[in-house]
């Protein structure tokens, strides 16, 4: 009998707490401020209706690792036609790329703010920083330091309380969904899931799996069936909480930017400082700092994510070493591609695209891509000869394909409204 003492709650939470942390990071930031300043509370219904579906494909890519001890692109490798292994490696590296070039953009807009100087030279920086920290660092030892700088999101709660809400309104919004058709509410409404349910975070959360596997000597559970139990019931509840903590810090941005921005009629937020603005109610003439440190530590948190899933992807379809704890001479394609899609989002900033408007449109391009990989994975976690008879059951198909159905529509009705 083992005389170690049992894992306390917070110890027994992992990839899935880390992936929603990760999942509010500048993009969402970003995204989740404009929409409240373009829209008022008006989508903020959207971020407690899409928690579900984001939640259980979540627990697909979660599954998909943890089953089969291989990551999304390795079972499409072994399953399906070489063609749609090559589409969503393609798919990832397009959304990832632009992600990690809109996330870094901004983290060299907030430092210009606070100090000056030129936005390429902090954006490049950042970029060989985080590569840096990605490749000679473990991820795990320097998370555990960066989440703590996303309690600065915790001032856009204080600030709903800090200024006059309307909270009847406020709250009516979130529970009632209130749809406008336009080519801007359709943006927005595309924006929040691809900023929600982004393509990084799948292949990150199902290549998490697989590591804290290898961490602990674990088995895939296709070989280990009997503690598949405990295992699933622990990876929704990792996953539902990072997924919840997520989206209720996403609605006290929206929140925030609607009672200090909309109602003063700032409706589209062009730099950094007006995005700042929204926490001036707690920070005063500390906003900017404020804003920006919590730019700079969600961004450092999300980085090697983007990167990460990218390499874990790419590594995958080729069959070779994927692991953030190997050392770069024993995977250096994975690392390879850290090093490459990170640079290359650096240099996105001389495409001359507006930093926090990049933030936004980056989201919605994740939005236009995620259907097609959300379909791909409802295929493997539904497929025995992948899964064993450790397939997703009837409820979990269910929203899963609800998910992908709603994802694909939405991204249907933003190209109509173009029209």
């Amino acid at each position: 009998m083992s005389d170690a003492p049992p894992k306390s709650f917070l110890a027994r939470l992992g990839p899935g707490l880390i992936t929603g942390a990760a999942d509010d990071d500048p993009s969402g930031i970003g995204t989740y401020s404009q929409v409240g300043a373009q829209f008022g509370y008006g989508l903020s219904w959207s971020l407690l209706y899409s928690l579900p579906f984001m939640t259980v494909i979540q627990d697909v890519a979660a599954q998909i690792g943890s089953v089969t001890g291989q990551g999304i692109a390795t079972n499409l490798r072994r399953h399906y036609p070489r063609p749609l292994l090559w589409s969503a490696v393609l798919l990832l590296l397009l959304a990832n790329i632009i992600n990690l070039g809109a996330d870094l953009n901004a983290m060299g807009a907030v430092t210009q703010m606070l100090v000056g100087g030129n936005i390429a030279v902090h954006t490049i920086a950042f970029g060989l920083f985080c590569l840096l920290l990605e490749t000679f660092l473990s991820y795990r030892r320097y998370a555990s330091v960066l989440k703590f700088t996303t309690l600065s999101l915790f001032a856009y709660v204080i600030v709903v309380f800090a200024v006059d809400l309307p909270w009847g309104e406020a709250i009516r919004s979130v529970l009632v969904p209130h749809v406008e058709w336009s080519a801007d509410f359709a943006a927005g409404f595309v924006a929040i899931l691809g900023t929600t349910i982004s393509p990084y975070l799948f292949f990150w959360q199902s290549a998490q799996e697989i590591e804290e596997q290898r961490r602990s000597h674990a088995k895939p559970l296709y070989v280990a069936p009997k503690s598949s139990g405990p295992e699933m019931a622990r990876i929704r509840q990792d996953t539902l909480i990072g997924m919840g903590f997520s989206n209720l810090v996403a609605i006290f941005i929206v929140f925030a930017a609607a009672a200090t921005l909309h109602v003063h009629g700032v409706t589209r937020i062009e730099t950094a400082a007006q995005a700042a603005e929204a926490l001036r109610p707690v920070a005063g003439p500390f906003a900017y700092v404020l804003f920006a440190f919590g730019i700079i530590g969600t961004g450092l948190l999300a980085v090697p994510v983007l990167a990460g899933s990218a390499a874990y992807a790419v590594s995958e379809m080729v069959g070779k070493p994927a692991s953030l704890d190997a050392k770069p001479r024993q995977a250096r394609l994975f690392y390879g591609t850290i090093a490459i899609t990170t640079l290359a989002g650096s240099l996105l900033q001389y495409a001359g695209i507006n930093p926090v408007r990049a933030l936004y449109w980056s989201a919605i391009i994740n939005g236009l891509l995620a259907a097609p990989l959300m379909a791909l994975m409802m295929l493997i976690v539904t497929n025995p000869r992948a899964m064993g008879h450790l397939t997703l059951n009837r409820r979990g198909c269910v929203l899963g394909w609800t998910a992908t159905a709603i994802m694909a529509a939405s991204s249907f009705l933003f190209f109509a409204s173009l029209a």
